[in-house]
């Protein structure tokens, strides 16, 4: 979005982002994308710990921004900074609301095998993603679309979103529309005691699974005694009982109706790979057991 911004010949007078992180085996503080982002097109970058503090707020006040931003910063901004831009702050925001509010929306739109997912800009209001809508899109996602592809596609189709809502609002046509609190669905953010992989559920549940939480948080299993996790998968119509090896040629694994072809997957402590070459170095046979 932010790139999307500055080439468009938008002035982004300031970047705020969260603080540097210490990333890896090394520790070492590493820039936030939005902070390298930035920092090519030579804008400042603020990084507040609490965007809440009296210091903050006034900090941003100097700018004398016309709008701000916001995509998926992490924080609730207080009614202070809501209020202080001629025309206000405009959220991008990656489900089709008033689905999915909240911090993982693209997850759980493939978590439950939506049929569409999307992006929509919206006035922010001081509740949880329940400002007026603006403009929305929408698009189908694929079958074996994993949460991390369709982020990368909402990302740069909000980015599109974003600039065609500025030029609304520069024009004074931009619409309010209302969300229906009725459809309201939350979209909480995801744990590692969501990822363990239940076999007694239908091959399409295990399969939504699989390709919502890749590739993170991941999903888990266990393969004699030791975690596995699985990144990529589609469904099968092959049967057996729950957790069990029905193929070696392909990789698959029965459910409760159906069952999954395993297409890549990480044995704990070595690196991912596609089932082919794990199964190079790893015998299974049918009726081996996973979970």
């Amino acid at each position: 979005t932010l790139e999307a911004l500055v080439e468009a010949g938008h002035e982004v007078v300031l970047a705020v982002t969260q603080p540097d992180k210490p990333k890896g085996r090394g520790k070492e503080m590493q820039f936030t994308p939005v902070k390298e982002c930035a920092l090519k097109y030579n804008i400042p970058v603020f990084q507040p710990r609490r965007v809440r503090e009296a210091e903050c707020i006034e900090e941003l006040r100097k700018y004398n921004a016309d709008i701000m931003v916001v995509v998926a910063f992490g924080q609730i901004l207080p009614k202070e900074i809501l209020e202080m831009t001629p025309y206000g702050c405009v959220n991008v925001h990656a489900s089709l609301l008033p689905k999915y509010r909240g911090a993982a929306p693209i997850q759980w739109t493939v978590l439950n095998g939506d049929e569409y997912g999307g992006v929509t800009t919206m006035y922010m209001a001081e509740g949880l993603d329940t400002g007026d809508m603006i403009l929305t899109y929408k698009t189908r996602v694929g079958e074996n679309e994993t949460s991390g592809e369709l982020f990368d596609r909402l990302a740069v189709e909000g980015g599109k979103l974003l600039l065609d809502t500025l030029e609304l609002l520069e024009k004074g046509q931009a619409p309010r529309i209302p969300q229906n609190e009725s459809e309201a669905t939350h979209a909480p953010m995801l744990s590692r005691e969501s990822c363990q992989v239940d076999f007694e559920k239908t091959a399409s549940e295990v399969h939504n699974l699989i390709r919502g939480l890749s590739p993170w948080p991941v999903a888990q299993t266990t393969l004699e005694g030791k975690k596995v996790k699985l990144i990529s998968s589609r469904v099968s119509k092959l049967q057996g009982n729950p957790g069990e090896v029905v193929s070696v040629n392909p990789l698959t694994v029965a459910c409760k109706e159906g069952s999954v072809e395993i297409l890549s997957l990480q044995l704990e402590g070595k690196k991912a790979m596609e089932s082919k070459a794990f199964l190079l170095g790893h015998k299974l046979n049918i009726g081996d057991k996973f979970g």
